[in-house]
Formats: structure tokens, C-alpha cells, sequence
């Protein structure tokens, strides 16, 4: 199961394995109050991509587009898959920063994860 949460709501127990999915540590937050599993930089959309969409929601069908096509890179994907095999089992909960809860990156992200999910179990059958 894969969640998305805000990095300004408090953890709970049953956040299971939580990622931070921001390139940048989310303001006024301190390190300890997030209680992290891991911060996966390297998951977030591109300075450039980001900058571009501005979390302006009229964008955010071609920030999606475009996110999905950076996800599919090769260092990226391995993170994926592991984040698939962790939800298949459990609980990941995507950490992220920003204030619109439906156009952010975490909710394409959520998506590539659970796709990562499905196609394991596709597999595995």
C-alpha cells in the first residue's frame, strides 16, 4: 500500500516505511520530527521540471507526463522497484512538502509505485 502525507502532519504508526520525495528539506520542519526511513532525492522531479510547473494545477497534466518520463530513468527505477516490493508487503508513506495535496509530485509518484506494485504481481502469477 502506498500513501502520500504531508511533511507538516505528524508520523503515525501506521505510515509504515517513510520516504521524503522532495529534492529540498520542506521548511521549518526539523530533521528529527520527521522520523524518516529514507530521503530519496534522487525520486523527485528535476529542478528544471519543478521550477517549470510551479504547482500551477493548470500544469500539472504535462508535469505528470513529463515526471513519469524522468521516473523511467535508470537510477530511478531501481529506487521504484524497490519502493514497489516494500508496498507489495506493507506500507510506504511518500513524505512531501507542498501545500496542494492533489498537484504535487508525490501523487505521480504514488501512481509509478503502484504500477511497480501490479506489474511484480503480474509476475509473480
Amino acid at each position: 500500500m502506498v500513501r502520500i502525507k504531508r511533511a507538516y502532519e505528524p508520523p503515525a504508526r501506521g505510515d509504515g516505511y517513510r520516504v521524503l520525495v522532495d529534492r529540498l528539506w520542506p521548511r521549518g520542519v526539523r530533521k528529527e520530527g520527521l522520523r524518516l526511513d529514507l530521503w530519496a532525492k534522487e525520486l523527485a522531479p528535476s529542478p528544471a521540471l519543478r521550477t517549470w510547473f510551479g504547482h500551477d494545477p493548470a500544469r500539472f497534466r504535462e508535469f505528470a507526463r513529463r515526471y513519469h518520463a524522468e521516473l523511467r530513468a535508470a537510477p530511478a527505477c531501481a529506487l521504484l522497484r524497490e519502493l514497489g516490493g516494500r508496498a507489495g508487503s506493507g506500507t510506504v508513506t511518500l513524505v512531501y512538502g507542498a501545500r496542494d495535496e492533489q498537484h504535487n509530485g508525490a501523487v505521480v509518484l504514488r501512481e509509478r509505485i503502484e504500477a511497480a506494485v501490479a506489474e511484480q504481481g503480474d509476475r509473480g502469477a
